[in-house]
């Protein structure tokens, strides 16, 4: 990953940074990171994000389609 400072404008490539960091998800990953998950408790996390992905990705398309 890789930032550009122009203008030795260190704060403005501090903020871009944070903001690829947060977009490929290296902030929640670390969190998780920090204590031990169970399995049967990690399968039950992902199993729940993935239902809460499905609903957002058939809500928005059901707003396109409602919206033509």
């Amino acid at each position: 990953m890789q930032v550009s400072v122009r203008d030795n404008n260190v704060e403005q490539a501090l903020r871009a940074l944070k903001k690829k960091l947060q977009r490929e998800g290296v902030f929640r990953e670390m969190k998780l990171k920090q204590h031990f998950e169970k399995p049967s408790v990690k399968r039950a996390r992902e199993q729940a994000e993935a239902i809460r992905r499905a609903r957002k990705l058939a809500r928005k398309k059901a707003q396109r389609e409602g919206g033509l």
